[in-house]
């Protein structure tokens, strides 16, 4: 191991930081390593501060003082500007006024950064230039949730924020993992004011779909005093939202193949029969990346004979998902200033989640063939567009989850200088993070008499009738069928200390040097039950009124297809969980226990050395910085096989490597610079993904086998090397336009390996079956990503009258990605190779902001729209191309804000005027699309929002 090494290193480095000579002359700091600049602005922070000065929006141009909307964006272009690393920001326009609902919907609008998944009324999934992976930070902490390795960026409330920063390219000073870039949030502390501070503000959000209003409330409180002992400040920030959602989903189904209406003799198909795979896929192979062929008259061989066949979805499925969320957080800190060259900080942070969802689902299959009747094509394939099937087998289903997370951080900040030339910041922190959650799901099911289809009846959307869709509400009609009941419990709590100094000058070449070390212990566990049983053979009528849920108003008219359905009540199943275990003759709650899946204790040591330097080429500067890092990571892990009494597995692993990074940034005039850097970046696994133990899923479509998914535990980070360039022009006071190219070179990526096992003894009585295909993550593909990154900061000083005030802001991303993917047969062995796009990333991506600031109105209208991406492989079960595509995702916002005094405002926001859609289709390489292999739809809702700030400082 390198231990020893790096604790070597690092008192060397902090020997060479104490013992600089006192003759060298001070240098700029940060505004927070200051007590009296509010710190606006801030570019790099590492764990515990940064050693370059920002010039607030304020103090850039002395002669014109900016509030409001534009001052949000001109700080964040000062912010670029000033930074060494490439770094585009969000920036609070006031205390509280960060103008979004959360972290996630903030940063929709900063250059490179993609967002996605906005069902539940809001963007959950973040990637910054297609990669997903970004390092989360809070204050320069590195932040997680349970036993995951990053933060839900959503669940951090923008009423905290007063500043985002999203950093590009990395420095030997910062954390070195997070392939993406880095996203670090910034919370407010007392000595960002002058004085006492208050501000409060109160929004009610309506949300279309749901038809609910939901609040949204949050109170900041700071004061700062001089006393005998320094100056002393406390600030407390609270908030609390709730939303209530609904999310409405139709899906047709997976293709599979079908005889024709007149199947060869021999080949012992009756006409419409669905073809299963039979004994060793002696039928056809479940899975194939690009699918069965679908040119008309296509065959397969059965029995020995060249049969064609038709493709066909299996299924047609509605989901009707109602969910409610709570967010209550709060950020307190401490300051202690006793002199002028010391700053102690204190601060807690809490970020909690309470949520619950009842997705209704009615399901019925389409590939029965009783009675068969003559299906409908797409011109010139073999694929079924419309289709009519009897005796067909359904299933609703009413399915409860609840889950609470609780996550804290505690930290302790000193910073000290060093005579008035550098400074030294030691920073200790302890966090915590639990998650827990229960599901509860009862299916009733029927076999119904017709179903009608139309796979596609018009931009992706099915169409679907049954002979009697009143049925469908009728509790006589569904027998009750299988229970489901499952929870778990996620735990991560982690130690961190680092130590950091630097020192610097103000003529000659060497101009600062920075030094540091990081130790992080970090702890995982998981632990989960499940019991499920079958059928109770009785009518789903026999239960009480109150639990039976009855939707109504599916897909608003958006949809031909049934609009209600009867089913047992998510909420009725979770308020009498014993009783109904009861019924199916299951464990209690009394007689439940969770069973530990595994823990995990990880040690990681970093030490750097980061030097900046400065020359003059041609009479104009070249500033340069280069350092290296070393990181050692040390991890033991425990496994419990939960389908095997509890064994226990011990893993121990380690590792080490050196990361380099280099910076130049030239400035060829006062306006115009250009940047390059250097950099290695870590990507480190998931701790899920190398837990070895099985989740299964039975045969729930009759292929011979069920499906499931397992860790490796053996998974190695993936390695990066990132190279970026920028070229930057600031035409004027506050404007900007800037073109990076960037380049990523990985190696190591992670990929699904399908395999086929035979698993006994797995409790599974839903599709019952020993046979399972399971897909582990393996580091089995290389890949590149690269693109070109072009930002517009534009706010004229010619306009006329009222529009003055009004500006641009603007970014476009093209990016373009491409990894190896091993091919497999069921055995694992590797038979080929392909290629594929990153998963999430969007060739093509834009925003574009029209802002108005003058006065007391200030305005946003965006824009953000990303072209179709890949977004996952599909489990290999059917017959369809096996990725999963996005269609084009698109999003028209709108926020304003009214100053009825100097303290008192009004806002208005919408969000999603547009109504978009979110839309999936099957696609792999030149097979597939959105017209014949459409997926599912889900409505998004639209929200609007009225509310009230108040501010005193």
């Amino acid at each position: 191991m390198a231990i020893k090494p790096l604790i070597l290193c690092s008192a060397s480095i902090v020997a060479l930081t104490l013992g600089t000579p006192a003759s060298a002359q001070a240098i700029a700091t940060t505004p927070q390593d200051r007590t009296d600049v509010p710190a606006t602005g801030t570019p790099a922070r590492t764990d515990a501060a940064t050693t370059q000065d920002v010039p607030t929006a304020d103090q850039t141009d002395q002669d014109i003082v900016v509030t409001g909307v534009r001052a949000s964006i001109v700080g964040a272009l000062n912010v670029r500007k000033a930074s060494t690393q490439i770094v585009d920001s969000i920036v609070s326009e006031d205390v509280g006024k960060l103008p979004d609902n959360n972290v996630v919907e903030a940063l929709q609008r900063v250059t490179g950064v993609q967002v996605t998944n906005r069902t539940g009324g809001e963007a959950a999934a973040i990637s910054i230039r297609g990669l997903p992976d970004a390092l989360t930070t809070l204050n320069g902490r590195n932040i997680f949730t349970a036993a995951g390795q990053a933060f839900a960026l959503q669940d951090i409330s923008a009423n905290l924020v007063k500043q985002v920063d999203v950093y590009k390219t990395r420095a030997a000073e910062q954390i070195e993992t997070g392939l993406a870039g880095q996203i670090d949030v910034a919370t407010r502390r007392p000595f960002d004011f002058d004085g006492f501070a208050i501000s409060g503000l109160a929004r009610g959000i309506y949300n279309e779909q749901a038809d609910t209003y939901n609040p949204n409330v949050a109170l900041l409180v700071s004061d700062r005093w001089e006393t005998g002992i320094g100056d002393i400040g406390i600030l407390v920030n609270g908030s609390y939202t709730r939303t209530k959602y609904r999310d409405q989903t139709i899906t047709a189904g997976a293709l599979v193949p079908f005889a024709t209406e007149t199947p060869p003799a021999g080949s012992g198909l009756a006409p419409l029969e669905r073809i299963f795979p039979g004994a060793n896929n002696e039928n056809w192979t479940p899975g194939l990346d690009r699918g069965l062929a679908t040119a008309p008259g296509s065959t397969l061989n059965i029995n020995g004979v060249q049969t064609p066949y038709y493709l066909s979805r299996d299924a047609i499925f509605s989901s009707d998902l109602y969910g409610k969320r709570e967010r209550p957080s709060a950020n307190i800190a401490l300051q202690w200033a006793p002199n002028s060259s010391s700053v102690y900080t204190a601060e807690v942070f809490y970020a909690g989640f309470r949520g619950e969802t009842f997705n209704s689902l009615q399901f019925s299959f389409v590939d029965f063939w009783a009675n068969p009747q003559p299906v409908g094509l797409y011109d010139g394939t073999n694929i079924v567009k419309t289709r009519t099937a009897n005796s067909v087998y359904g299933f609703n289903s009413g399915d409860y989850n609840q889950s609470k997370t609780d996550s804290f951080v505690y930290a302790l900040n000193g910073k000290w200088d060093v005579g008035s030339h550098g400074k030294i910041i030691g920073d200790v922190a302890y966090q915590t993070s639990k998650v827990t959650s229960s599901f509860t799901a009862m299916r009733t099911e029927r076999t119904a008499n017709q179903i009608n289809v139309d796979f596609n009846a018009g931009g992706g959307i099915p169409s679907y009738h049954f002979d009697n869709d009143a049925l469908l509400t009728d509790p006589a009609q569904w027998n009750i069928a299988q229970f489901y009941d499952n929870a778990n419990r996620d735990k991560g709590s982690a130690l961190t200390g680092t130590l950091d100094g630097y020192y610097g000058w103000d003529e000659g070449f060497l101009r600062q040097v920075k030094a540091g070390f990081r130790y992080d212990n970090r702890k995982a566990s998981t632990s989960v039950r499940t019991q499920d049983a079958g059928g109770l053979g009785r009518s789903l009528s026999t239960l009480p009124s109150e639990a039976l849920f009855t939707n109504s108003g599916f897909f608003d008219g958006k949809s031909d297809s049934p609009s209600s359905w009867v089913l047992p009540s998510g909420y009725w199943l979770h308020d009498n969980a014993d009783t109904v275990r009861g019924l199916y003759g299951l464990k209690t709650s009394d007689q439940l226990s969770l069973q530990r899946v595994f823990d995990i204790d990880e040690t990681t040591l970093a030490a750097y050395i980061q030097a900046d330097g400065e020359v003059s080429i041609f009479g104009r500067p070249l500033k340069l910085q280069a350092g290296v890092r070393h990181i050692t990571v040390d991890t033991d892990y425990n496994f419990f096989d939960r389908y095997n009494n509890g064994a226990q597995t011990f893993v121990s692993t380690g590792s080490q490597r050196w990361l380099p990074s280099f910076t130049a940034r030239y400035e060829l005039t006062d306006k115009l610079r250009v940047r390059f850097n250097y950099g290695q970046t870590l990507r480190r696994p998931n701790f899920t993904d190398i837990n070895p133990n099985y989740n299964l899923v039975g045969d729930l479509t009759n292929v011979g086998y069920g499906s499931g998914s397992a860790g490796t535990a053996t998974l190695k980070p993936t390695h990066s090397k990132n190279y970026d360039v920028a070229v930057e022009w600031y035409f004027d006071r506050n404007s900007a336009i800037f073109v990076t190219g960037f380049r990523r070179e990985v190696d190591g990526l992670v990929v699904p390996l399908t395999v086929r096992e035979t698993i006994l003894n797995n409790g599974i009585v839903a599709g019952a079956t020993n046979s399972f295909a399971i897909t582990r993550p393996v580091n089995a593909s290389n890949g590149v990503l690269k693109g070109v990154e072009l930002g517009l900061t534009y706010f004229p000083d010619y306009l006329p009258s009222v529009l003055k005030g009004l500006g641009f802001q603007g970014s476009l991303t093209v990016l373009d990605s491409k990894q190896n993917i091993p091919l497999s047969d069921a055995a694992g062995n590797t038979t080929g190779q392909a290629s594929s796009p990153f998963f999430g990333v969007s060739d093509l991506s834009y925003n574009a902001t029209l802002a108005y600031d003058r006065g007391p109105v200030g305005a946003r209208l965006s824009y953000i729209w990303r072209k179709a991406f890949l977004a996952n492989n599909e489990a290999r079960l059917f017959a369809n191309p096996i990725g999963v595509w996005r269609n084009p995702e698109k999003s028209l916002d709108l926020q304003l804000t009214l100053n009825a005094t100097d303290r008192l405002g009004f806002t208005f926001d919408a969000v999603n005027l547009l109504k978009a859609k979110q839309q999936t289709y099957y696609k792999f390489e030149d097979v597939g699309g959105p017209d014949r292999f459409n997926l599912g739809t889900t409505l998004l809702s639209r929200t609007f929002a009225v509310g009230a700030r108040y501010t005193f400082k």
